[in-house]
């Protein structure tokens, strides 16, 4: 199995730090967030990697090459139009040769255990579609997730503030078929102009019948969001969470 993980962004929510760094090579307590997801992936045995770049690119070919200092395969895709996570998605299908692949955003640091524990509960239970939550008093940051039982039965991206009756953020972590391909290609773009990868699965699950395996982390298992500035330099300033990884 292969990951995949979404680094092309600017980072406009984390200037002036993004004005130097690639938002996923900011530095917190001696590596870049992007080191500690590939270690924290490497965890549940994957060591295969597709890293999709863009802005600033460099920073994270030249610091990370061919990945056999971290004894892992990393390929390099370039999405020149920042058009969405699914239009990231999209630009590697032909690097996936497995039915099955990790996704994660190149943004959200989370306890290892949670890479660990979506890979066994894929590989024990055959899911076709597994994503992670985490906790938060409103997602409307991020994409808020309905579920009934584990399962999820919608999902609203970027909900007006105040509006969501669920306190359960879609993490940006996820195994996946391949399928979700051929969905994310009828995507029109959102009033954000982007194709919107949550939208995809309320789709498959809404007009496709997808049982999407909802993976609640603890709330002390997601660590920040480098989308976030103030988390950020939370962690920046804080070692402690260190020893959650």
């Amino acid at each position: 199995m292969k990951a995949i993980i979404l680094c092309a962004g600017y980072g406009k929510r984390m200037r002036p730090y993004t004005e130097k760094y690639q938002k996923t090579m900011i530095p917190v307590h001696g590596k870049p967030l992007l080191e500690y997801i590939i270690n924290g992936i490497k965890t549940a045995g994957i060591k295969d990697f597709v890293i999709v770049v863009g802005f600033l690119k460099e920073q994270i070919i030249d610091y990370f090459q061919d990945g056999s200092n971290w004894n892992i395969t990393i390929e390099y895709i370039e999405q020149i139009e920042l058009n969405g996570t699914g239009g990231a998605l999209l630009l590697c299908e032909n690097s996936i040769t497995n039915q099955h692949f990790f996704l994660t955003w190149g943004d959200t640091l989370v306890s290892y255990k949670v890479y660990r524990d979506l890979y066994n509960v894929y590989k024990e239970e055959e899911q076709d579609f597994l994503l992670v939550t985490s906790y938060t008093d409103d997602p409307y940051k991020g994409a808020a997730i309905y579920c009934e039982g584990n399962y999820c039965s919608d999902i609203i991206e970027k909900p007006p503030k105040g509006t969501s009756s669920s306190n359960l953020d879609n993490t940006g972590v996820f195994i996946f078929s391949k399928e979700i391909f051929d969905l994310v290609k009828t995507l029109k773009p959102s009033k954000r102009g982007e194709l919107e990868l949550p939208e995809a699965i309320r789709i498959g699950i809404k007009e496709r019948n997808w049982k999407v395996r909802v993976i609640q982390m603890e709330k002390e298992q997601f660590i920040g969001n480098f989308g976030d500035i103030d988390e950020y330099e939370q962690l920046k300033d804080d070692s402690a969470w260190l020893n959650l990884l």
